[in-house]
Order: C-alpha cells, then sequence, then structure tokens
C-alpha cells in the first residue's frame, strides 16, 4: 500500500520519456498513451483518498539518505484529497489538450514536461518535510516553464522570461529559508517542526527564515507583490496549461504557505497579520486588475490572484484564532478545492473560444457563446460557483472564510480592528468578481458581434466529445457541491482539518449572516456593472460601445519598479567594479611598486655592501682547494674506469644484437598498425571492407557498396569524442554557476 506514494510521483516522470520516443513515431498513439498515464494516475490517488475517507491511518514511505536528509511521503486526509484534485484535473486537461493542440506545433514537448510535472506536483502535495517539498517544488517551476514558452513568440518568451526568474529568485530565497529554519528548529519534517517550535519560549528568530520560505512559495501562489508572472504567464500560454497552471501550480504555493503557517506559526497572532495583510491587498488587486481587463484570459489570471487572497485570508485566520480556527480552516481547504475547479471549467471554455477564433480580446470575440447552450451553461455555473452566489460551490467556501472572519472580528482582541477593515474589504472583492465575470459572461454569451455574428452563429460542432466530458464533469461536480454541501463539501473538509490541527465543526451554511454576506456582494456588482463596466469602461466606436482598457501601465510592478531595480542594481554592481578597478590603478598598485621598489634597493644595497664580499672571499678559497684535488686524483680515475665499463658494454650489445636477429627476429615482418582511428575502429572497419568486397563480388554486383568502413568508423569515433568533450565542458559550466549560487547562499545564511 505505501508503495502507491512513490509509484504515483514517479510514475509519470519514468512515463515521460517514453511518450517522446512513441511520440516521434506516431502523434496518436502518444496522445493515447499519455491519456492513458493520466487516467492511470487517478487510480492510486483516489484510492488514497478513499482509504483516509474509511479512517485508516495515514501511508507513509521514505527514501532514507536522497541528498542527505532523504525523501518522505506521507497521504493523509488533506494531502490525499489534493493529490486526487491534481490528478482529476490533468486527466481533464489531457481529454480536452488532443482537440486543442490540433494545430500546434512542439506538441510532443509539451507532453513530455506535461508528464514530468504531474510527477513534481504530486511530490509537493504528497511530501512530509519542507526538504521533499522543495525538491518537487523545484522541479515543477523548471518543467512548467516550457508551458509559458509554449508558443515560442516575443510574448510568450518575455512572459516565460518573467516566470523563471521569479521561480529561480523565489527558489533561491526558499532554500535559504529553509538552511535558517533547519538550524532552528534542527529538522524540515512536518510533525518535528511543530513540536521544536512548540518548545520555543519566543518565535521571534523564526520570523526572518519564515519569511525567505513565504517569498518563494507565495510567488508561485500569486501573492502580492510577487504575483507579476501570473496575469503575464496565463494568456499567452496553453489553454490547458493556464488550466493548470491557476487550478493547481498555484495551490503548491498555497501549501507551502500552509505548512509553515500550520506547523511552524501556529496560533502565532504576528504571523497571522502579515498573512492578513497580504491576503487582503493580493484579494482586491487581483479582482481590480481582472475588472480593468479586456482581454478573456488575463481576466481569469487575475482573477486567479483575487482568490489566493481569499485563501490566504482564510490561512491568516487559522493563525490568528488559535484553537477556535475550525471555520477558517474548512473555509481554507474548500476554497483551494472549488478554485481549482472553477478554473478548470473557466480556462477550458476559453480555450474553446481561442481554438476557433485566435482570439481573445472581449471586442473580438463578443457573441462567439451565443447559441451555444452546453458552453454557456457551464461557465455560468462556474461564474456565480466563483462569485459565491448561493446553492453554487463557491458560496460555501467564501461563507465559510467569511465566518472565520468575523469570527476573529466578535472576539475584539488582538487585531481585531484590522480585521474589521478586511472584513469589508472581503465583501467588495466579492462584489467585484461576480462584476467582471458578468462582464465576461455578457460579452462571450449576451451580446452581439457588430459584424461577425452571423459568421459565430454558424459555428458547427465546436467540441468532441471528450472536450463535451472535460469540460462538463468538472461542472457538474460544481453544481453537485454547491447544491450538497453537508454531504458532499462538508465530509471533504473534515477529512482536511487534522492536518490543520483543527476539529470538526458543524455549521448552517444558510444562516441569515451569510446570507446576507453574499447579498451584500451581490449590490455592489448591482451598482459597479452598471457605472463601471457599462458606463466608465465602454465607449462609442461607430453604431457599438466597445470594451476600453482603463489601466494604466505604469502602475505595471514589474516594468516600472522590478526591472528597473534589478537594471540599478546591476548598474550600481558595476560601477562599484569599475571604483575598485580604477582604486586598484590609481592608488594600490602604484604603492604597491613603490614598496616593493624600495625594498628592492635595499636588499640590493646589502647584497653589494656585505654578503657579497664575504662570499667571493669564502668561494674562492674552497673552489681552489677542490679544483687542485679534481685534477689530481679524480678525472684519471674517472677516464680509467669508464673506458673499461664501455669496451665490455659494447661488446656485450654486440653479442645480444647478433644473436636475436640471427634468432627470435629472423622471420618476423614489421606489422601493419591502423592508419586512422584506433585498433579497435582498424579491425573492425578492415572486417566490413572484407565483407562489403565478398558482397559486392557476389549479390550485390548491381548495387555495390561504396563505403569505406575504415575512415568511416575512424571519423564516427573522433565526432563522439569531440561531442563528449563538449558535454563534459558544458555540464562542468552548469556545475560551476550552480555552485556559485549555492556558494552566495551559504554566504547569507552564515551572515544571518
Amino acid at each position: 500500500m505505501d508503495l502507491l506514494l512513490p509509484a504515483s510521483v514517479f510514475l509519470p516522470m519514468l512515463a515521460a520519456p517514453v511518450s517522446y520516443i512513441i511520440g516521434r513515431k506516431s502523434k496518436n498513439a502518444r496522445n493515447i498513451f499519455a491519456m492513458a498515464v493520466q487516467v492511470l494516475i487517478l487510480f492510486p490517488t483516489l484510492w488514497l483518498l478513499v482509504r483516509a475517507l474509511s479512517g485508516k491511518d495515514a501511508a507513509a514511505f521514505s527514501l532514507e539518505g536522497f541528498c542527505g536528509l532523504g525523501l518522505h511521503f506521507r497521504s493523509d486526509g488533506f494531502r490525499s484529497l489534493y493529490a486526487a484534485v491534481a490528478a482529476v484535473m490533468w486527466c481533464f486537461t489531457g481529454l480536452f489538450s488532443p482537440e486543442y493542440f490540433a494545430h500546434y506545433r512542439n506538441r510532443n514537448r509539451y507532453t513530455f514536461f506535461c508528464l514530468i510535472t504531474l510527477g513534481a506536483t504530486l511530490g509537493v502535495f504528497l511530501s512530509d518535510d519542507l526538504y521533499t517539498t522543495f525538491i518537487f517544488f523545484e522541479i515543477m517551476s523548471f518543467t512548467s516553464y516550457t508551458w509559458v514558452a509554449h508558443e515560442e513568440t516575443q510574448g510568450a518568451m518575455r512572459a516565460a522570461e518573467t516566470y523563471l526568474a521569479v521561480a529561480v529568485i523565489g527558489g533561491m530565497v526558499t532554500l535559504m529559508g529553509l538552511f535558517m529554519l533547519y538550524r532552528n528548529l534542527g529538522t524540515l519534517s512536518f510533525d518535528g517542526m511543530a513540536a521544536a517550535a512548540a518548545q520555543r519560549d519566543s518565535l521571534s528568530a523564526l520570523y526572518l527564515p519564515g519569511a525567505f520560505v513565504l517569498f518563494g512559495f507565495g510567488a508561485k501562489a500569486g501573492m502580492f507583490p510577487v504575483h507579476i508572472w501570473l496575469p503575464k504567464a496565463h494568456p499567452v500560454a496553453p489553454a490547458p496549461s493556464s488550466a493548470l497552471l491557476s487550478g493547481i501550480l498555484t495551490k503548491t504555493g498555497i501549501f507551502g504557505i500552509l505548512v509553515l503557517s500550520v506547523y511552524v506559526f501556529r496560533h502565532d497572532a504576528s504571523w497571522g497579520l502579515a498573512i492578513l495583510l497580504l491576503g487582503c491587498v493580493t484579494m482586491f488587486l487581483g479582482a481590480v486588475l481582472a475588472l480593468f481587463s479586456v482581454d478573456l484570459k488575463r481576466t481569469l489570471a487575475c482573477s486567479s490572484m483575487s482568490q489566493v487572497g481569499f485563501i490566504l485570508v482564510g490561512i491568516a485566520c487559522q493563525c490568528l484564532l488559535g484553537e477556535e480556527s475550525t471555520l477558517a480552516a474548512q473555509g481554507t481547504v474548500l476554497h483551494m478545492l472549488n478554485h481549482s475547479l472553477f478554473k478548470l471549467v473557466l480556462f477550458m471554455c476559453a480555450g474553446t473560444v481561442y481554438m476557433h477564433l485566435h482570439k481573445l480580446n472581449l471586442n473580438d470575440i463578443r457573441g462567439w457563446g451565443r447559441k451555444k447552450p452546453f458552453l454557456a451553461v457551464c461557465f455560468l455555473i462556474a461564474a456565480l460557483g466563483i462569485s459565491g452566489i448561493p446553492l453554487f460551490s463557491g458560496y460555501v467556501s467564501k461563507s465559510l472564510l467569511h465566518e472565520g472572519l468575523l469570527e476573529y472580528v466578535h472576539e475584539g482582541e488582538g487585531f481585531a480592528l484590522i480585521a474589521g477593515v478586511v472584513e469589508k474589504v472581503f465583501i467588495l472583492t466579492g462584489g467585484l468578481t461576480l462584476t467582471y465575470m458578468t462582464k465576461l459572461f455578457v460579452t462571450l454569451f449576451v451580446e452581439k458581434h457588430p459584424t461577425e455574428q452571423r459568421k459565430y452563429n454558424k459555428t458547427g460542432p465546436y467540441l468532441t466529445p471528450l472536450g463535451h466530458i472535460a469540460i462538463g464533469v468538472p461542472a457538474c461536480l460544481l453544481l453537485l457541491f454547491g447544491l450538497s454541501p453537508a454531504f458532499s463539501m462538508q465530509a471533504l473538509s473534515f477529512l482536511s482539518l487534522p492536518f490543520m490541527d483543527a476539529h470538526p465543526h458543524a455549521v448552517d451554511y444558510f444562516s441569515a449572516e451569510n446570507l446576507l454576506g453574499a447579498l451584500k456582494s451581490i449590490l455592489v456588482a448591482g451598482v459597479a456593472y452598471p457605472l463601471i463596466v457599462r458606463g466608465w469602461m465602454m465607449k462609442k466606436e461607430g453604431k457599438t460601445r466597445i470594451h476600453v482598457n482603463r489601466w494604466f501601465k505604469r502602475f505595471d510592478l514589474e516594468d516600472t519598479v522590478y526591472r528597473p531595480f534589478i537594471s540599478l542594481l546591476l548598474k550600481g554592481l558595476g560601477f562599484v567594479a569599475l571604483g575598485a578597478d580604477r582604486l586598484l590603478e590609481g592608488v594600490l598598485l602604484p604603492c604597491g611598486v613603490s614598496l616593493l621598489a624600495f625594498l628592492a634597493r635595499t636588499a640590493d644595497r646589502l647584497l653589494d655592501g656585505w654578503l657579497l664580499p664575504g662570499l667571493t672571499k669564502a668561494g674562492a678559497a674552497a673552489a681552489a682547494g677542490f679544483d687542485a684535488v679534481f685534477d689530481r686524483y679524480l678525472i684519471p680515475t674517472m677516464i680509467s674506469v669508464g673506458t673499461f665499463f664501455g669496451r665490455v658494454f659494447d661488446n656485450v650489445t654486440d653479442a645480444v644484437a647478433l644473436a636475436l636477429k640471427n634468432t627470435a627476429f629472423r622471420l618476423i615482418r614489421p606489422s601493419r598498425g591502423p592508419t586512422v582511428g584506433n585498433r579497435f575502429t582498424y579491425a573492425l572497419g578492415s572486417f566490413l571492407d572484407k565483407c562489403a568486397a565478398l558482397l559486392n563480388r557476389t549479390v550485390l554486383r548491381a548495387h555495390p557498396i561504396r563505403t569505406r568502413f575504415v575512415p568511416a568508423l575512424a571519423a564516427a569515433r573522433e565526432d563522439a569524442e569531440e561531442n563528449v568533450k563538449h558535454f563534459t565542458r558544458t555540464l562542468s559550466f552548469s556545475l560551476l554557476l550552480f555552485a556559485l549560487g549555492l556558494l552566495l547562499v551559504l554566504v547569507a545564511v552564515r551572515v544571518f
């Protein structure tokens, strides 16, 4: 049973090169193989989930000694739930991918990295220590880079550059934080960190390493202010990739933040306040960016940022509420689950539009969804769900988050006043969510295109049966969850509570307070949509009104803050290096040369005045005595001995050479060594040349073999040696860069 854990993680990784090899021969066979692997992974993950639902002990697996600390996996309720969610999302996007990628290039590459990313993502969710989490988190970050860069356009490559930069910087900062946590706590296992942190009188020494780890995981989650990759990566990535990036890869970042908050900073109010403020800004800013966007996928990407903010508010409430964090914990888990399914449906609906129009601007795709009831219903279910409308699943999770926030406000202790302000922003953001989702739905399925509507209405079958399944089944799950929260969603939330150190608590999902909160958000949307969306954000052009992007480009953090800062930093480093160089040339080197010249002159005078005269007299006397002895005794003796042994050696050598010539070497002929290559290639080439000559004289007279195998094999050997040398040099350079990066991390850890 425990072997299901490593099988779930490593099987997709092992299948990736197989799919690539198959894809070189047959695209259909590769698609079938990849879908089969993704469906196959469903079984162990669902079995782990069923096992957790039945109340059995969690499965565990360890690979001791791997990279020092080993790999450790565990599948309790929450981890088995999210491993199953990841497998489900990969399965449905896998069903949609063949249709979507029918006219794309680089599909073999996409499938290869998609399977590796699946295994790495499962490795994150099934990990039992932050070391294992980090290893698979980094693998996932680098392999998913190819999703963003898939189309290789200028926009895609720039977005991929941003994504990779955030991943690399976030990874290095996280690694630094893990080193510091390990030094302070002595372990990185989840339970071990909780026990070590509980024994400390103060957690203040852990805030800095915690902030470093939060930076890396928050960057992947799309948390402000390291959210910059998210609104840019989703519009350029293929729709199945966008669904996975938004729906599941952001949750790996949430998983890391959740582990840090629950196991290290459990019930720490200061840490909870920091997460609360970051979550509030992320929540509201994401909704504002989505409202201003006129690009379908960018709107959904900014929406993901906003929903991540809701989840962060739930994590913060768990730290603030202490032992009474059940409602916040349930809301956190269920909104993670809901958001994954929301974005699965919404991004595949957006992918369907792009698949037929190759456009995403709202003015260009307006009216395409008219007379397409299946797509409209699926989109509407996800849109109403993410907006928190009663009878849809998002209402349940948002109500739990709202109740947890109100519970802390009503306590009136600690940071209750700040939490009260956040609660108002929570309601406002919920209203903005409904506003921009209404904007998308009306544009796609209600409005008419001024010139292309007849063409859009005549669109034939726009989805294959597999496409209908990929979009329809998740939409039905969302509807089922919303209509039966006590039966479905509550059971899943109770399953996850032990991971968060919370206890089951019955909830009245449709209480007056919860319904009032939803009503307030609906009223906000009722005011914002006609005034802001239909009024300020649209203008008349000809006989129709078009959507206008009112957002100021100067507010782009990447272009106005991060890139200029990095450029300024590099220029500063260059200035420092130049100043040091000039200081060296202008001051240090002249001073050093002068000092050396002074020492040289002093030594020269000392040598000329004292040492040389004394050494000259002593040397002359010794030389005269040695010369007399040498001339009188040594030279005559050496001449006599040398003459004797020279004659003996000359006679013996002549005798041996004559004997060998007349016996052993009389019949030996000079061997013919290889003229090119080495002995192996020469021998093999000679054999093949003889075989070719025989075939040319017999069965291949009409079409003789003209290849000379001796020089051909020699040339192949030289090419192979050159490739090995090139690979070795490249690998050495890569390892050198890695070592330099690791050295910087270790220095920073030592300093802090």
